[in-house]
């Protein structure tokens, strides 16, 4: 049974997380030649405070890209 983890910020709309299950599964179940139902897809959403970018929190970089 394939399971494919994908860690992102949070905050992702719940239609775009539906779109990257089904398309993540068609993808593993199309290259490792196996049924999709066999397919598993975890989406781990971690707060943009938890992520390091260059020696700040991810939070503080996205800010400054927003506020320029």
């Amino acid at each position: 049974m394939p399971i494919s983890q994908v860690q992102l910020f949070e905050g992702l709309p719940a239609e775009q997380k539906e779109q990257l299950i089904k398309e993540t599964s068609d993808t593993v179940a199309n290259v490792l030649n196996t049924p999709l139902s066999t397919v598993r897809v975890l989406i781990q959403e971690i707060p943009t405070e938890n992520w390091g970018i260059a020696g700040e929190s991810a939070k503080k970089k996205l800010s400054q890209v927003s506020s320029k």
